[in-house]
């Protein structure tokens, strides 16, 4: 397996079936728990930053020779996507100096993980757009987009449930 396919399929992970971007989905949420807990708020930052030109990377290396420029395999842009939903909750946590947030507060990375879910196969408007470029850079860019919608949703879902929104 070449390096850029090892990691587009997240060392293997994207070959699990059925659904392999959903095992996706799942071990980049258990990944990003582990890093926010061990390391921190800042540190899944950096990790999601980190990992996105490594996406683009990876698939686009996984992709040069194949017509198909998101095979199901690729899962890199699900661990991206995922971690932007993450931040979302994680980041609202941090800011209030919670620590352990996903403990005690596991309705974020479950709603983080559902959303995303969610638009990564729903694909609304700028997600859509990504995807019909069928380009290694499309394969990435929908699932930001769906990242970014899903952690939206995550706390909009988190005020209404709290009545911050409703006052």
């Amino acid at each position: 397996m070449t390096p850029p396919r090892l990691v587009a399929t997240l060392f293997g992970i994207g070959l699990l079936r059925p659904a392999p971007g959903t095992w996706g989905s799942a071990a980049a949420v258990a990944l990003g728990l582990a890093i926010d807990h061990f390391l921190g708020f800042p540190a899944l930052v950096v990790a999601t930053l980190l990992v996105i030109p490594l996406g683009y990377w990876a698939t686009a290396g996984t992709v040069a020779a194949s017509e198909d420029k998101d095979p199901s395999e690729i899962v890199i842009d699900e661990v991206a996507g995922q971690w932007i939903a993450l931040l979302f909750p994680a980041a609202a946590f941090w800011w209030r100096g919670m620590e352990d947030w996903w403990l005690i507060a596991y309705p974020g990375w479950v709603a983080a993980f559902l959303f995303f879910r969610l638009f990564d196969i729903w694909k609304p408007g700028p997600a859509g757009r990504a995807d019909r470029k069928h380009t290694a850079a499309g394969t990435m860019e929908d699932d930001i987009w769906a990242g970014v919608f899903a952690g939206l949703a995550t706390i909009i879902a988190a005020g209404l449930a709290h009545g911050v929104l409703m006052r």
